[in-house]
Parts: C-alpha cells; structure tokens; sequence
C-alpha cells in the first residue's frame, strides 16, 4: 500500500467507528406502536428493538374493533411480513429498506441482579429488557408514551423519550387570524375597493386578518391563495338559525363554515367559546336552508371512565344519547332561538324526524364512504393522528369535515396538547387552500364561565 493510500484508509476507519458509536437501540413500547403503527420504520440507522412483552400486548389488543385493535392487527401484519419475505432472521435483526435495524428480544429473565423493579407489570418488563441491552453494552433509548415508565427509566439511568414523530407544537400553531398595523388610507381603500394587496405577508391559505390604523380605523379580512390578496368575508344578511358572531373570532370561523370551496375546518378554543354552535348552527343553515348537503353527520370520540358504551342497554342511539348530550343541548337552543321559547323540544323533534341528522360513534365511521354530507366531529382532541386521518378519508365528493376540540383538555392516557389528531392536522394542513382554521380564545357563554376558563 503506497502511503498516498494510507490516510484515506484511516479517515474510512474512524469514520466506520464514529457511525458506530452514533448507533442507538431503540426500546419501542406498545403504546407507540398502536398510535403509530409505521412508526417502527421512522428510526433511520439505528435498531428497533421490540421485546416480547409488546408482542404479546399486540397479540391481546389485535381483538379489539376499534383504532386501537386496527393498529395491532397493521404491526402485526408488517412483523410477520419481514418474517415471510425471508429478507433476515428477526431475532438477530432485519434491516428493512427504510434503514433500521428490527429484532425481536424473546429472552425474558426471571430476575437480573441489580434491576431494582417487581416484573409484576408489563411496563417493568420492557425496562429489565432494556435494562439487560444496556448491561451488554448497547446505547439504550427506551421511547414510550407512558410518562410513568420514562420517569421509571430514568431513575435506573436508561435513557427514555416520548414519541415525536406525530407532533405539532400546540404553543406555537398557526391560529388563523393575525392583527396587521396599517395606515388608514390602506383600510379606506380595502372599503372602496373591496380588496387589498399587503407585499410580502407570508400569509397561510384562507388566513384572516385584523387591520388596525392609528387612527383606531379597522377591517376584518380574508387572504385569498389565488389572487394572493386581502378580501371581505361572506356577508351575512341574517342570522344564522338565531345566532349572531360575538366576536372577531366567531365571524371568521362562520366565514370558514359557510364557504363551499373549504373542505376541511378546524376549531380549536377553551370551553364556552362556540365551537360546537357555531359548526351546527352554519350545518342546519347548509342542510335545511341552502340544501348544499343531504345531511350532518355528528360524532364524538367514546373515551369512557368506565364501561365502553357497547355495555349499555338499548339500542345504538340509545347507547349513544347519553354521549351526544351535549349535542342535542346545542340543538334545542338553536331550534329554540329560531321557533321561540317554549317551542325548542319540539321543534327538534321535528328536526330529527327528518332524518337529516345522523349520530354515530367515531368507532362506527372507518370503512364507510361519505358523500355530501357535513361532518362535525366534536371533542377531536381526544382522537390520535392516525385516527383523525382515517376520519377525513371517509370523506366523499362534496363532504365538509369540521373538527372542533380543545388540546388543553384531553382525556386520553397518551395524548397530550402536542401529539393530539387536531394539533396535527392544524399543523400538516395549514398550507392547503381547502382547509381552514380560527382559533377562538374568548368565552361567551356567560360571565361566570368565561372567568372560570381564565382563573381556574
């Protein structure tokens, strides 16, 4: 070998080593795999390591009919698929094209000396499993969405993270309005005009804007993708089965509610600020008034304290009647609003009897095709990503989805502002010009709730 050759060698070599000590063995627990089944191959370069103890948690779930059990039953298929194609021997490790590592640890000790946890829970398996990795000298990253079992983790010095891959900052999501300080003579001319060209905006698609002169001159306008313009919002020429905007925010999102070209919508706000009312007052409006939709199909995820709702007697709409309360409390206030007092029961009645109203539990809607339908999906924080996913493709030609929610207020053990259906889909949409979002920060259902929602 010439000495020419000689440092490139040894640059090759240090470079081989670095590669290898940058390798990490990442721990996947169940949880990650059933909120994101693919994501076993988002772990570039590294090994993906699944103990037998998920397995079998898979194995357990796979018998369930809702997301949960869909996303079991899709690891599974994809596990075994490595196993059919013969590509590698899964207990050593598959390398799979997207670039991990995949192996299966069946070894399951009794005890190991020095792992300080009972293996009276599955949980505390997944740990000694990472627990032995580590004592064999591999770079241990357990990725867990239980914050139990990460805080465990790191009390036994095993390096732990949640799962990131499907997450949208909800601290810093887009919001749908923005307020601009112009000159008044540009606020003059947006009026005469009825349109306005703001250079260099960085404005989203179907963004609203707040313009605001020194002169305490205002505006409320529309950002149009197409002409790349500032524009008036829809007039309303009456009320909206006998609601009226109380605010900024509410006149926005009935503009996104009303208009035929946006396809997808998401309202997103504390508790006492419309969301709910907003999207079924503008769905009767759409349904009974205009006749653009044949019908409103609402849903609601069933995230019960107890008993699933398949426990209950009765049938389907009886189980779902106590879920849809909330719904149905909307309903007779717009029905009585718009009949009188007194008359809301039956005027919903009525309503309901024309089958324009469907109700139907989240879990019900997968492998269903919607057309010309207006969906509101109600409480859509408390679904997964992969969940609302399978939501908006059910969506047919000339169907509107409308998810409102509120990330602050989550109610399933694995989700959080961050990692919910609606953050996400705020975040991976807000580019698109048939989508719009506005997030509404002030309470209007009363006095006393809207300084519960700031002080509480």
């Amino acid at each position: 070998m010439s000495v020419a050759q000689r440092p490139v060698v040894r640059k090759e070599t240090q470079s081989s080593e670095e590669k290898k000590l940058s390798r990490k063995t990442f721990v996947i627990d169940t949880n990650v795999l059933v909120h994101d089944p693919t994501s076993i191959q988002k772990f570039k370069d590294n090994d993906v390591v699944i103990p037998l103890v998920v397995l079998e948690e898979l194995d357990s779930l796979k018998r369930s009919s809702d997301e949960v059990g869909k996303n079991a039953r899709e690891v599974i298929r994809y596990i075994d698929s490595l196993k059919t194609q013969k590509i590698g021997d899964l207990h050593t490790g598959v390398v799979i094209p997207e670039g991990p590592k995949i192996r299966i640890h069946l070894e399951r000790p009794d005890r190991v000396d020095g792992f300080p946890l009972p293996l009276d829970r599955n949980s505390n398996k997944l740990l000694l499993v990472s627990f032995i990795l580590k004592q064999k000298g591999e770079s241990i990253v357990i990725v867990s969405k239980d914050f139990v079992t990460r805080v465990k983790a790191e009390a036994m010095d095993l390096e732990s993270e949640d799962y990131e891959n499907l997450k949208v900052c909800y601290d810093t999501m887009y919001k749908g309005l923005r307020k601009i300080d112009v000159a008044k003579r540009e606020i003059d001319q947006f009026y005469k005009d009825g349109t306005l060209s703001i250079p260099g905006d960085g404005f989203r698609p179907n963004e609203f804007a707040v313009l605001v002169s020194p002169e305490n001159s205002s505006a409320v306008c529309k950002y149009n993708d197409k002409t790349k313009r500032l524009e008036p919002l829809i007039q309303l020429n009456r009320d909206i089965w006998g609601i009226q905007p109380l605010n900024i925010e509410q006149r926005c999102a009935i503009d996104l509610l009303l208009r035929d070209d946006i396809h997808l919508v998401t309202l997103i706000g504390p508790a006492g600020t419309g969301k709910t009312l907003l999207a079924l007052a503008c769905g009767m409006r759409k349904v009974f008034d205009d006749n653009k939709y044949s019908r409103i199909l609402i849903s609601r995820p069933i995230v019960p304290l107890g008993k699933d709702i398949g426990y209950l007697p009765g049938t389907k709409e009886e189980k779902l009647y106590h879920w849809m309360q909330p719904i149905y409390d909307n309903l007779e206030f717009l029905c009585s609003t718009t009949s009188g007092e007194g008359n809301g029961a039956a005027a919903l009645e009525f309503i309901m009897e024309s089958k324009k109203i469907e109700m139907e539990a989240v879990t019900y809607i997968r492998g269903r095709s919607l057309p010309k339908m207006y969906m509101i999906i109600d409480e859509a924080q408390n679904l997964t990503p992969h969940e609302v996913k399978t939501i908006i493709s059910r969506a047919g030609k000339g169907t509107k989805v409308i998810l409102t929610g509120d990330p602050t207020q989550i109610d399933n053990p694995y989700l959080d502002s961050d990692s919910n259906g609606l953050t996400y889909t705020v975040g991976k949409f807000k580019n698109q010009r048939i989508y719009g979002h506005m997030f509404l920060e002030r309470t209007e259902r009363s006095e006393l709730a809207s300084i519960a929602a700031e002080i509480l």
